[in-house]
């Protein structure tokens, strides 16, 4: 009797340990396949464009103004580019952005060459038109301007948090 458990738990022993390797080479093809469609990804944000882009107002959006963000209170990274449609609709479009995360956060046009000069920013002297809640503190993102902005007057994006009255960062905008 004892014999025979013997040889049960052989078999078993043996039938667990054929099956790991096959499982171990399954999981090996599983990340294989994960890292293969995560550099594929990763390519394919590379080059990121409005042509190509599905939150593109139009395939042959226009770029006018652009800048980069440098950070003021918090670490702010990425590019804001204005782009206008075939429609005339002009867009905001965020790209490869990332900032703090924060309540209440907005994104605002202002009047001024940049917001460097806090003192007058942050006291409300200088005019700014609000776009929005700020969508994400990381990744692509687009804010419809209105109609009426004069872009060579609001010449700066900021990332603004109204409760703290904190300028996290700014993109000072050039023509294109």
């Amino acid at each position: 009797m004892v014999r025979g458990w013997k040889a049960v738990l052989a078999v078993a022993g043996l039938a667990v340990l054929g099956a790991v390797p096959s499982v171990t080479l399954a999981q090996d093809n599983m990340q294989s396949d994960s890292m293969k469609k995560d550099d594929a990804m990763q390519d394919s944000m590379k080059h990121d464009t409005m042509k190509h882009d599905d939150m593109a107002p139009d395939k042959n959006a226009k770029a006018l103004f652009t800048g980069t963000f440098h950070g003021k209170v918090h670490s702010t990274s990425g590019r804001a580019t204005v782009y206008q449609g075939t429609d005339g609709k002009r867009i905001l479009r965020l790209t490869h952005f990332k900032t703090s995360n924060g309540p209440d956060v907005h994104v605002i046009l202002v009047a001024t060459r940049d917001a460097k000069d806090d003192a007058n920013f942050l006291s409300g002297n200088v005019e700014r038109i609000e776009l929005g809640k700020l969508k994400g503190n990381e990744g692509d993102q687009n804010y419809e301007l209105p109609e009426n902005v004069d872009l060579n007057k609001f010449l700066t994006v900021s990332i603004y948090c109204e409760r703290f009255n904190a300028n996290f960062g700014a993109a000072a905008l050039a023509k294109f």
